[in-house]
């Protein structure tokens, strides 16, 4: 992620709701938006609904990195290796290292106590 990213103010998505256990269990159904008939209202719902899944994508994968970086922490006794690490979160070793990294740029920023 780029600096200037990093830096701008977090938009807040639309709520994300959690589906009815019953429209979990049926393939059309997504969040009600088949359900919508205005076609404007379906793309300003679907929209918010876009926002909210790539802000919450983005957010995971910082946890995602920090998470790396501390199971790869030296400092730790039962530290894992990126390779393990990789094979866990089901990435390359390669993007284990790089994701490692990135965790550590995250913990580094983050105001103390944070």
């Amino acid at each position: 992620m780029a600096e200037s990213e990093r830096d701008a103010p977090r938009l807040r998505p639309a709520p994300l709701l959690f589906e009815p256990a019953e429209a979990v269990g049926d393939p059309e159904h997504f969040f009600d938006l088949e359900s919508m008939e205005d076609p404007g209202a379906l793309l300003d719902r679907a929209t918010e609904l876009t926002v909210a899944f790539r802000a919450a994508a983005d957010r995971s994968v910082e946890f995602q990195a920090m998470a790396a970086a501390q199971l790869a922490d030296p400092r730790r006794f039962d530290r894992l290796s990126a390779e393990a690490i990789g094979e866990r979160a089901q990435w390359t070793e390669a993007y284990a290292r790089k994701m490692i990294e990135f965790g550590r740029d995250l913990l580094r920023a983050r105001p103390a106590g944070g």
